[in-house]
C-alpha cells in the first residue's frame, strides 16, 4: 500500500549530556575493553579531551533524547511488525566526549516505494554548541 511520502519531515531531539557512566555501560554492553572508554587518564593520553564515545554510541543519544523507535514508527506511519533496519553509517567530524551536551536534528532525506516496500533514509545531524560534530544516516525498510 502506498504511503504518504515523508521526505523532508524533521524531528528535533532534546539535548543530551554525555556521561562517563553511560559510555562505560555501553562499552561493557558491546564488549569493548578499550581503556579509553573506562579511564579518563588513558583517554587523555590518546589525545581526547575526556572519555570519548564508542563509534555506535549515537544510537543511545537518539533513543534517550526523544526519538525512540516507537515515536519514529508512529510519526512515519509504519507498521512496526514489518519494519527492518537496513543500514547505519556514522560520519564523525569531531570527537564527542563525556561532558559534551549534544543536540540532534533528524530528517527524512528520502522515502521511496519499490515492490510494495517502503525505503526510508533518515539523517541525524548532531551538534555541540551549534557546531556540527556528527552525521548519522540510517535506512528503514517496511516490507
Amino acid at each position: 500500500m502506498e504511503k504518504t511520502n515523508k521526505t523532508g519531515v524533521t524531528f528535533n531531539v532534546q539535548p543530551f549530556t554525555i556521561e562517563r557512566g553511560k559510555i562505560k555501560e555501553f562499552a561493557l554492553a558491546i564488549g569493548d575493553k578499550n581503556e579509553i572508554y573506562y579511564d579518563v587518564k588513558s583517554a587523555r593520553e590518546q589525545g581526547f579531551r575526556d572519555i570519548p564515545i564508542p563509534p555506535t554510541f549515537p544510537t543511545v543519544i537518539e533513543m534517550w533524547s526523544g526519538l525512540s523507535f516507537e515515536t519514529l514508527i508512529k510519526e512515519l506511519e509504519l507498521d512496526p511488525l514489518k519494519v527492518l533496519h537496513g543500514e547505519q553509517e556514522y560520519e564523525y567530524l569531531e570527537d564527542i566526549c563525556a561532558g559534551d551536551e549534544i543536540s540532534c536534528v533528524a530528517k527524512v532525506i528520502s522515502h521511496t516505494e519499490k515492490r510494495r516496500m517502503n525505503f526510508i533514509t533518515i539523517e541525524n545531524r548532531f551538534f555541540r554548541n551549534d557546531n556540527l560534530v556528527l552525521i548519522a544516516r540510517s535506512n528503514i525498510i517496511e516490507r
